[in-house]
């Protein structure tokens, strides 16, 4: 087992999910979506880039398979997703889509839009329980 970091004095192990699909055709809309600047995503990113957050490196607007997720985490397996108002109306989208983040073994973790703009601490305390919960070494029941 590979210790990849450690938050609040508990291990975190390597995560690493190999051999993710990629579709290609997609990638000028992740770039895309990256130069866009949304807010929520930029004030999060500002908190995880250049390996602040524990260490942990993060990856912006990742393709995985047909679908771009916000963010990854390649040493852990890990999809952040942060949910704006459209998502409202996209609950049988975002469920079919999770569901497919999951079946590859990865692990999502979602905040919403207003958290992240209004209460960021909170989401990257959310964060650190999470990545503790589902990554933690000796920490689960």
């Amino acid at each position: 087992m590979e210790i990849l970091t450690s938050i609040n004095g508990i291990a975190i192990k390597r995560n690493f999910v190999e051999h993710l699909s990629y579709n290609s055709k997609l990638k000028i809309l992740a770039r895309d979506k990256r130069k866009a600047g949304i807010l929520s995503e930029v004030l999060f990113w500002k908190q995880v880039r250049a390996r602040q957050f524990y260490n942990i490196d993060f990856d912006r607007q990742r393709i995985i398979g047909s679908y771009i997720v916000d963010f990854y985490v390649k040493a852990l397996g890990l999809v952040v997703e942060i949910d704006g108002i459209s998502h409202e109306e996209k609950i049988e989208y975002d469920a079919a889509r999770q569901m497919f983040l999951e079946s590859l073994g990865l692990k999502v973790f979602r905040a919403t839009d207003g958290d992240v703009k209004l209460r960021i601490l909170n989401v990257m305390e959310n964060l650190e329980q999470f990545i503790i919960k589902e990554f933690g070494v000796g920490n689960k029941p």
